[in-house]
């Protein structure tokens, strides 16, 4: 986990190309005082960097970000109101050693963010 302590995973599903993972965001993380004092705002590259962590769980793999395309900030994440995330992940692994997600990414029944990455697997 590059952020320490960001966030608990508290389930994690997995079938076959379709993984969901809830996770709760920790609302105290010292990301949060700069973003924003008085409202904490979820960064989008610290979601960009959990859906990178899953990818990585489910696979098995490191990997390194390749390309991101279509990514969609929906709404804004509020630690303090919403700290539960429910990620649904597409997950493609390629002959040629690539990684490709899809995510949808929601708090309650919002849509926070959508986003389609591609990742190489680090050998």
């Amino acid at each position: 986990m590059l952020l320490k302590d960001f966030y608990k995973i508290t389930s994690l599903d997995k079938n076959e190309n379709q993984h969901q993972a809830i996770i709760v965001v920790n609302e105290k993380h010292e990301v949060f005082k700069g973003h924003f004092p008085g409202n904490p705002i979820m960064p989008g590259v610290c979601m960009m960097q959990i859906i990178k962590e899953l990818t990585e769980q489910i696979t098995g793999c490191q990997l390194i970000l390749q390309t991101l395309s279509n990514v969609k900030f929906m709404a804004l994440i509020n630690p303090d109101v919403t700290p539960e995330l429910r990620l649904e992940l597409d997950i493609l692994e390629t002959e040629d050693g690539l990684v490709k997600v899809k995510n949808a990414s929601y708090f309650n029944d919002t849509t926070a963010l959508k986003l389609s990455s591609v990742y190489k697997k680090i050998a």
